[in-house]
Order: C-alpha cells, then structure tokens, then sequence
C-alpha cells in the first residue's frame, strides 16, 4: 500500500457541537472515496447540527452517540482505528481533553486512543484567541496532538477573524501527512511549480500549458515525508496551504526566488516550466494589434544552467516534457545541466503531462543505470512518491556517491 493511500485505514471522526458540523458529510465522503473505513462519535450537542443519519448513511457504519451504546464502545472503535479526527473541535472539547475531562463519548474515547490525535477548532475567533484556549491547545501539542490550524475569514456569527474550520482538503492532506513515515526528515527541498509569463505588453504575454499540479504534489509529498520545503510558483499553489510559498510571474523572477533559497537547500526539485524565450522588448503600453508585425524574442534564462556553478553538494531533480523519448538527449540534459536525477514525460500520451492530475513518467538518475525507469499512469502524488523513493535509495547507494 502507498504510504499517501487511505485504502483500507480505519479513521475515527469525532464530531462535537460548532456549526462547521455540516463539513462533517463531505469530509466522510471524501475519505470513503480515497479507501478508508470512517466510524463517527457525535456528542449531543453535534446532533443539533447535522442528524446522526445523515452521517451514518455517508459512513456505511453506526453513529456513536453514547457511553453505553454498545457498552465499551470507547475501547472498541479505538482499539485498531489508524487516526482519531476531531473536526469541528469546539473549545469545550479541547479544554476537556486538555484536563483529561471524559464525560462524553468524544472525550471518553480520546482518553483510550493510543495512535494519533487531529483536532480542527473551529469557533469565534475572539473564542480562538482565548489565552485559555491556547493554553489548551499548546498543552495538547506538547503531549503529540496534531491542530490543523483554523483559517482565517467570514464567520458563521458574521464577523471576521481566524476561527473557520480548515477545508476539506486540508484536513484529508493533514490526515495523509500524520500517516506518513518521515524518511525526508531533517532535509530542505526547494520545489518549483507551474509556468512563468513573459510580457510582450502589459496584456500579452508568451507562456505554456502547466498547471503546476506536479510541482504542487511534490512539495505535499515531500513536507508528509518529513522535509521542510519552500515552493516557488507561477502559479496558484493549490492544496499547499502550510507550505511556505513564493509566488513569481517571470522566468526571471522564478530564478531570483530559486537562487535566494538555493544555498538554504539540501535538494532542489525543478518541476516549473519556466518559459524558453522572452521578448527583446517589453512594452510599457499595449500595442494596437495593427502595430504587431513581429515579436522579435531571445532566450530566456536557463535556472538551473544558471545554477549549475553553485550546486555544491545539494541534489538536483530536474524535470523534461516532450514529445518522444530521447534517452541521449535526456543524458545530455541532465549533464549540461547538473542534475542528479530528470523525470521524463511525453506530452503526447493520455492523461500525462500540463493539466492532468495523472501523469506516466521515466526516471533517470546518475547511479550508472543504463536506462530509464518507466512508471505506469498514475496519480500526480504517486509520482511524487516514486520520484522521492528513487532520490532517498540513491543516498544510500554508492554509485551515487
């Protein structure tokens, strides 16, 4: 099983009384799409929110309401669960499982759970910023509780501040992050992501079709296997919400980024499609569309040739989209350019390359192998995986040294 997969986890979903109760239903759907078992526990004032059928019928299973309904319920549904989530976790039930209160079947359960605990507060902000709720919640992540850390915005009350429960997908990656092992642990990854722009005028520009999904799935994987990562990015960095995130527009601006943080990196993972040509001359003002004949361009920045001089002992994996394989011209590449290991992708296949949340790649690396690896279709993710697995054994092996 794929570390990142939920195939097959058994999830614990405490549901306490706050209004985000509703994100309970997409939240179960979501982690029974991905493979995971949910058995929810609801305290009374939960079932004022959202009724316990709706979430029994989502989740396939009985919702637990009662201490005593079955008896022991605390020590059975705890017993083999993978992850125990609390989403919504309103300030009643922090401070209760803070002072190891168990008066319901939320805080009883808590209590008998070994493995991992993930709270997601979700209440008024002045609430939220409570010296006691803090204290609370430092005093939970000091015994090893995990906080997804509420979002800041509109509030239910109508007032604005940081108190709105994380999103969905926040709360699947965090569960996803909790499960996973940190074999990356200790290690600065600098991952670039999406295209760059190139301004003919302040209207029109030259660019490509990334979408920066690939970048965007190696800076999650690389933070759940345990590194502290920095994404630059042309474009907007989905699903990276606790990732520390520059945002450029230009090939030029991407390389200002990516050199300021390069001696910050142990590896750098070059998966932006920074544009290849840039116009001699950039407009101040838009050209009327008569007065365009030609569009004299230059060649843009090359990061990482630009980079090549001061590599030093920091690892490289740099990216290649094309329409065919060239094994030669990839070796080339990756010389010319100094990497230690390029991932390959032909554009022209289905559901691989700009755009796509699958992707069909080929792993080179510079341990003396004689070709590429090949990889099935496979999700964006999974990709991050294999590419990360490849880069962690190649530490290790001595033809890479």
């Amino acid at each position: 099983m794929s570390p990142l997969s939920l195939k097959n986890r058994e999830i614990v979903l405490a549901v306490t009384g706050g209004i985000a109760a509703y994100k309970s239903a997409e939240i179960i759907r979501r982690l029974t799409n991905e493979g995971a078992s949910v058995t929810v526990l609801m305290t009374e004032a939960a079932t004022r929110f959202i009724t316990p059928l709706t979430l029994e019928v989502l989740s396939g299973r009985k919702v637990i309401r009662d201490i005593f309904d079955p008896p022991l319920a605390h020590l059975k549904v705890t017993e083999k669960a993978d992850i125990f989530l609390i989403a919504p976790a309103t300030a009643d039930i922090i401070s209760k499982i803070a002072s190891g209160i168990a008066d319901d079947i939320v805080s009883l359960s808590v209590l008998a759970f070994k493995g991992k605990v993930l709270v997601a507060p979700s209440m008024n902000w002045r609430m939220y910023e409570n010296p006691v709720v803090q204290e609370n919640l430092e005093r939970l992540k000091e015994r090893g509780l995990y906080e997804i850390v509420p979002e800041s915005g509109s509030l239910a009350c109508g007032e604005q501040g940081r108190g709105r429960m994380a999103s969905v997908d926040r709360i699947v990656d965090s569960i996803k992050d909790a499960l996973h092992p940190k074999d990356m642990a200790g290690m600065k990854v600098l991952v670039t992501a999406g295209p760059t722009r190139e301004f003919i005028d302040p209207v029109r520009f030259i660019s490509n079709p990334s979408s920066g999904k690939m970048g965007f799935a190696l800076a999650r994987v690389a933070s759940w296997r345990g590194a502290e990562v920095v994404l630059v990015t042309g474009a907007d960095a989905e699903g990276c919400n606790n990732i520390k995130t520059v945002h450029v527009e230009t090939t030029e601006q991407m390389y200002s980024a990516v050199k300021e943080y390069f001696p910050w990196a142990d590896l750098l993972v070059m998966a932006a499609a920074p544009a290849d040509f840039t116009p001699k001359k950039r407009h101040d003002l838009k050209l009327d569309k008569e007065e365009v004949k030609t569009i004299e361009l230059a060649p843009a920045r090359d990061i990482l040739s630009s980079l090549k001089r001061h590599k030093g002992d920091r690892k490289i994996i740099g990216f290649s989209a094309d329409t065919g394989l060239d094994i030669a011209k990839l070796k080339r590449k990756m010389k010319k350019k100094g990497m230690d290991i390029i991932v390959f992708n032909d554009v022209t296949l289905k559901g691989a390359g700009f755009g796509y949340d699958t992707n069909r790649i080929f792993i080179i690396n510079n341990c003396g192998k004689s070709g590429p690896v090949e990889f099935p279709l496979m999700s964006k993710e999974e990709c991050a995986e294999v590419i990360y697995d490849q880069f962690v054994s190649s530490l290790t092996d001595k033809n890479c040294q």
